[in-house]
């Protein structure tokens, strides 16, 4: 009996040593939210690992979307029993605190809610998001339908001009992008075949369909539109305003930086990467991964060229996932990234 209370004890302290643990010494009692902050940045205030919030975050099943802040919101420090917690209350609403603890799980919300407190700074990835998808084969990009003709009689086509498309159109769908396929990205390791990046170069809608014929006007163009590009339907899926950062399922996972978007060499916060890794990794959005790099050295007295411990340098937070890539903005670096550059769990 008096073993099983030590060892009752000893596990409450060691539950409230690592829920305060988690926690900065030099933390706010509480922190109203302002228009331009992002979640990353407030769970730094408080945190030590941002990606930890989902851990210490108390659900207020009284306040509606919880898992949701805005700019007037205040987070609070609280202790429930022995751990300390950070809970939520509305502007212009009393405190309530729960008298149970219910999980925050971390989800991406299907519909943007533009007033929430971003995970992330949106205008760092917004522009690349309207430019970018990736397929996941050739083959799956030949099925989609295609530019057949420009209705001018000419190659190419832009803004305000009508055009013809064939394929299949039997979901109904009216607004389409028009897309030129791009680098393929291959595993590093491997050479298994990753996805293939498709770059938009218009916004269409539909006039009239006869058999699979389309008649399309062209909306917007940001390259010219040309005959024997893709056209593909807005994805499913829309990027959340807010979701939680928060470590990978797999706590083993382990991939790289296989490309930068924009042309830049010397990768740094806020830049758009994409990493070998995807669903099929069960990476989800809002997983952190840390950025590590080893270098070689030689020994002088030996001769011999030796691989030193890596060390980290930086973290990324993935944002949209597809089966075998994601796209991730970098959160923090210590010195320029490059591709190649090795990402694990933190």
């Amino acid at each position: 009996m008096k073993n099983a209370l030590l060892g009752f004890i000893l596990l409450c302290v060691a539950t409230s040593s690592l829920g305060e643990s988690l926690f900065r010494d030099d933390r706010p009692a509480s922190y109203t939210a302002v228009e331009g902050d992002t979640l990353w940045g407030i769970a730094g205030r408080f945190l030590h690992d941002p990606w930890s919030w989902g851990q210490v975050w108390e659900v207020d099943p009284s306040v509606k979307d919880p898992d949701l802040i805005y700019p007037g919101d205040t987070i609070r420090v609280i202790k429930i029993g022995s751990e300390l917690k950070l809970t939520l209350t509305r502007k212009k609403e009393e405190t309530v605190i729960p008298g149970r603890t219910i999980k925050l799980t971390p989800q991406v919300r299907s519909t943007p809610l533009v007033d929430a407190i971003p995970a992330i700074p949106l205008d760092a990835i917004h522009s690349f998001l309207g430019v970018s998808r990736v397929m996941d084969s050739q083959d799956a990009i030949e099925k989609a339908p295609r530019v057949l003709a420009n209705g001018q009689e000419r190659v190419i086509s832009g803004a305000g001009d009508t055009l013809y498309a064939r394929g299949d159109f039997s979901r109904g769908d009216r607004k389409y992008g028009a897309f030129r396929s791009g680098e393929t990205y291959k595993d590093p390791k491997t050479g298994e075949e990753l996805g293939i990046l498709m770059q938009h170069v218009g916004s269409l809608t539909m006039k009239g369909l006869q058999n699979d014929v389309a008649t399309m006007f062209v909306t917007k163009a940001t390259k010219e539109v040309r005959v024997n590009d893709r056209l593909l339907v807005s994805e499913e899926r829309r990027l959340a305003t807010s979701f939680s950062p928060d470590t990978p399922d797999n706590p083993y996972v382990e991939g790289v930086i296989i490309d930068v978007v924009g042309g830049i060499h010397n990768i740094g916060i806020f830049n758009n990467v994409v990493v070998n890794l995807g669903s099929k990794d069960r990476m989800k959005d809002g997983d952190v991964l840390a950025i590590y790099r080893s270098r070689n050295s030689k020994d002088k007295r030996s001769g011999q060229t030796l691989k030193l411990p890596a060390q980290r340098v930086g973290l990324v937070m993935i944002y949209r996932t597809y089966s075998k890539v994601s796209f991730a903005v970098v959160m923090q670096a210590t010195q320029p990234l490059a591709t190649g550059d090795v990402l694990k769990a933190p």
